[in-house]
């Protein structure tokens, strides 16, 4: 097996050499945007890997024109900066070049970031378990007891589930841990932190010297937890979901999937991320994203070469894109916290939130030039709106400088009672359809 797989590898390197990937980068040929050409020899998850490019750069992909029905790959995406402008940096634009360019086939592995890579600036640690009030605080709490640092991480909450990724070092070397007895004890306390009194669904905690992309790991991992499966309990969130369906195009041999919902950053990487993690190939894509409503619209087929097949089929890929679409979605309060790194710092703060009744239900936690850079997403533990008594009693604890609310909880309330279809009936005359165009029947 091990001798097949590093054929491959050389066989697709040969590939490579002989058609290298070509990027063209024009600031003229849009009005507002940047348009950036990638053209390639085509592979199993290159989609996912152009667009986790773009993305990790922050820049905004407000379209997309993607095809890939036989062995060459050809997209063309519209990008701008977080502020709606051109990308005119010329550093930035060289980086984009030589990683979807011809020298990414000599500077990365075939599946760039998204593998796991040795490290041993930190130790990775993987958490899934069932979410509730505090958990956050809990686990960071066990943390600092251990002499962890947590230097950067991600936590993501959806369907009653919690799901993190941690880098952290050790309190006295501030590099990673590696003693093996040390390593089953962090284990073995998070699992029980994280098993809390739910019996009826797992938790499971993995350590490893790895790096991996965060974002991707996340989704892998909640999708493995079945996080898209729902209760009848969730019949009321219904015009809260994301408008997702799945037609067969028979005349091409193609499952067209349609997506509408409300716009918001990295919305596309997290869309093609889990059709690549279910092992569909996408051959042809349009995506809108110009304006509050993002319009997504895929042609693909299964790694094996067929559409979908059943009823049962097409609701899994429904429910899984419902699911990896409100991941990510920034439910609650948005504060931002900004000081001198120290270990502990994590566990006050959240200790704070949980001692005033807040819950967290996303928290990005970075760590740059000695300095603690992180964000959270906070509600009040009762479902009840944010008090702004509260968040100010919590700042006046931390520091009003330290501490910085993004919105006022009222804004917060709005958006996520916002309900995602709220553009359906403006976009159901597009023209750009494939089911408008009358190539795709019905599944039913």
């Amino acid at each position: 097996m091990s001798f097949s797989h590093d054929m491959d590898n050389e066989y697709e390197k040969f590939i490579r050499r002989m058609n290298p990937p070509r990027v063209v980068i024009d600031n003229e040929a849009c009005k507002n945007a940047t348009v950036i050409r990638v053209d390639s020899a085509n592979k199993h998850g290159i989609l996912l890997e152009v667009i986790q490019v773009l993305t990790d750069l922050n820049l905004i992909i407000t379209k997309a024109y993607i095809s890939s029905d036989g062995g060459w790959f050809m997209d063309v995406f519209n990008v701008t900066d977080q502020d709606g402008n051109k990308v005119t940096d010329e550093g930035l634009l060289d980086y984009i070049r030589k990683s979807l360019g011809p020298e990414s086939c000599f500077f990365a592995p075939p599946v760039r970031s998204v593998g796991v890579k040795p490290s041993m600036d930190h130790t990775a640690i993987e958490l899934i378990g069932s979410d509730r009030p505090g958990l956050l605080s809990e686990v960071s709490a066990v943390l600092t007891n251990l002499k962890c640092n947590v230097v950067n991480g991600e936590v993501w909450t959806h369907n009653t589930r919690a799901a993190a990724v941690l880098q952290v070092t050790d309190e006295e070397t501030g590099s990673a841990i590696t003693d093996p007895e040390r390593l089953s004890r962090i284990k073995q306390l998070l699992c029980n932190v994280l098993k809390g009194s739910n019996k009826h669904r797992g938790a499971k905690t993995v350590v490893s010297h790895g790096v991996t992309h965060t974002e991707r790991r996340l989704h892998q991992m909640m999708f493995a937890d079945r996080d898209y499966d729902r209760t009848d309990d969730d019949a009321l969130d219904e015009k809260q979901r994301p408008n997702v369906s799945v037609d067969n195009w028979y005349d091409k041999d193609y499952s067209v999937v349609t997506i509408r919902s409300k716009d918001r950053p990295k919305l596309l990487f997290d869309t093609v991320c889990t059709l690549t993690d279910m092992q569909y190939v996408v051959f042809h894509a349009s995506i809108d994203a110009e304006g509050p409503e993002a319009y997504q619209e895929y042609c693909i087929r299964h790694i094996d070469g067929s559409p979908v097949k059943s009823d049962a089929e097409r609701q899994r890929v429904i429910q899984c894109l419902e699911a990896a679409i409100e991941r990510r979605v920034s439910e609650g309060l948005k504060l931002e916290l900004c000081t001198t790194d120290r270990v502990g710092l994590l566990s006050d703060v959240t200790r704070i939130f949980r001692e005033n009744s807040l819950t967290v239900t996303r928290a990005e936690v970075a760590t740059k030039a000695g300095k603690a850079v992180n964000t959270f997403y906070v509600r009040d533990a009762s479902g009840c709106p944010v008090d702004s008594k509260t968040i100010d009693s919590i700042r006046q604890v931390i520091g009003q400088t330290i501490l910085k609310v993004k919105g006022s909880p009222q804004e917060s309330k709005s958006v996520s009672q916002e309900s995602p279809t709220r553009f359906l009936f403006g976009g159901l005359f597009k023209s750009r359809s494939f089911v408008n165009f009358g190539l795709v029947r019905s599944y039913s």
